[in-house]
């Protein structure tokens, strides 16, 4: 099973480093510094005489080995009492979490989304497998891609604490797309638990799939691993962190990299991280298009480049991405010609992630979140009043010019394996956010849905150019 398993199976302790780099190499652990383990999480009973783990099911991610020894000393716990009055907090707001079994955090540097799953949420024992499937069900549209699972491990109870044959068998019916495309398992808030649980999976769990495992011991580290400077939280997992990290308060916080970017003091030559209007103000725009999203445009357009498999799926080299990005805001002129093609996609998903409001603009939000509820038959006329009527004349012109690029995108199907409905999950959430809170995995699906049918519908959508978008829509 999905998170549950991530989750739990991964957690080990390497070396430490609080800065993600290559996208394609394994991310180190981080700090260590907070290693405790407060009573109300698990006891080691379990683990330390496990039912028999059976190797006839030491395939695919696993490899046979010979049992680790565990340590059997618990460490003693100078945060116990503080624990004790977060666990009281967390049963006083248990109901109203549980309805959620996990979050939608946004997208990584690279563009990969994130998902959270919080240990304070977890049902009880009984409930347990159960809440797996749900999980399970509600990432399963997104993990044909790469993706991000960030356990938050604060909370965790002694009525909730899945045994360790339980984690086991979740983790041996995971689908092969949940362990495949996981990119980066974050434990948040690591406690002795979570590393004796690790020792006890470790030996008959594969290297590649051991080294996606990444700890870490506070949210400033958390954001600056995935690029994420506003990351809505529970309130108890960031009292909690305020608690273990005292010299750090929420109040000091740093403020959105797009906000400092699109400050007046910006360099003109900048096209990430600021306004869309801003660029069309200082930059060559022909159309309102930013210069470096038709030289990305141009580029995946080649035959043999529109047509890669997976292509917007798979993440490119972080570190040749924000190189280009870089470039770009000196003011420099980048040549695409022979760049990887996964790194292109990844700088123009990375242009739509960093604009400092999304091209379909906080204002349309809460419109957009309701297509769902739309009645079909109204579905055209909303959408299209949506496009032509409220988005403002340079954001209306780099949506159509972008949609026009994913239609011949999704023209290739056959070859690249990008639906329309892929598409839309990719580039949902970087076409639209909220600017209040982490848009929750309800909201994702309308936003992906509103995508997939403009996509579908793209030809009735713009019949007409923008120098006569004002019409009556019956």
């Amino acid at each position: 099973f999905s998170l549950h398993k991530h989750t739990h199976t991964h957690a080990k302790g390497p070396a430490i480093s609080s800065i993600v780099g290559n996208s394609e190499e394994p991310l180190p652990s981080l700090s260590d510094l907070h290693d405790c383990e407060p009573k109300l999480e698990f006891d080691d009973t379990e683990l330390l005489t496990p039912a028999p783990l059976e190797k006839d099911v030491m395939v695919g991610d696993f490899v046979l080995a010979d049992d680790s020894d565990l340590e059997n000393e618990e460490p003693s716990n100078p945060l116990e009492d503080d624990f004790e009055e977060l666990r009281e907090q967390t049963e006083n707001t248990q109901s109203t979490l549980r309805q959620n079994k996990c979050d939608f955090l946004g997208t990584d540097k690279q563009g990969r989304h994130i998902f959270g799953i919080y240990a304070s949420r977890f049902p009880e024992k009984s409930q347990l497998e159960g809440f797996v499937r749900q999980v399970i069900k509600e990432i399963e549209p997104f993990v044909e891609n790469d993706y991000i699972l960030v356990y938050f491990h604060q909370g965790l109870k002694e009525d909730n604490k899945p045994s360790a044959q339980f984690l086991w068998n979740s983790y041996k019916e995971l689908d092969r797309n949940f362990r495949k495309n996981l990119k980066t398992l974050y434990v948040v808030h690591p406690t002795w638990f979570i590393r004796v649980i690790w020792n006890f999976f470790s030996p008959f769990i594969s290297d590649k799939f051991r080294k996606k495992l990444v700890y870490i011991s506070s949210l400033d580290e958390l954001r600056q691993a995935l690029g994420l400077n506003k990351l809505k939280l529970p309130d108890t997992i960031c009292d909690f962190d305020d608690k273990l990290n005292p010299s750090r308060s929420r109040a000091q916080q740093p403020s959105h990299p797009a906000a400092a970017a699109s400050a007046p003091n910006g360099r003109p030559t900048m096209q990430f991280g600021v306004p869309l209007k801003f660029i069309v103000m200082h930059s060559p725009c022909l159309n309102s298009i930013p210069p470096i999203v038709r030289k990305c445009v141009d580029s995946l357009s080649i035959t043999g480049v529109i047509d890669t498999e997976g292509i917007f799926r798979r993440s490119g080299n972080h570190s040749e991405i924000m190189a280009l990005k870089e470039r770009v805001n000196r003011g420099e002129d980048v040549d695409l010609s022979n760049v990887n093609v996964h790194v292109i996609a990844g700088l123009l998903k990375s242009f739509l992630r960093d604009l400092a409001e999304p091209l379909l603009t906080f204002e349309l939000y809460d419109d957009v979140t309701k297509f769902l509820d739309w009645p079909k038959e109204e579905r055209s006329r909303n959408v299209t009043q949506l496009i032509r009527e409220k988005l403002p004349e340079e954001n209306y012109e780099l949506f159509k010019y972008i949609v026009d690029f994913l239609v011949r995108v999704v023209d290739c199907a056959d070859l690249n394996k990008m639906t329309s409905s892929n598409l839309a999950i990719v580039f949902g959430p970087n076409f639209l956010w909220s600017g209040r809170n982490n848009t929750s995995l309800e909201e994702i699906a309308p936003i992906n849905a509103f995508v997939d049918f403009v996509l579908q519908n793209h030809k009735a959508i713009y019949l007409i150019d923008v120098n006569q978008r004002t019409v009556t829509v019956d």
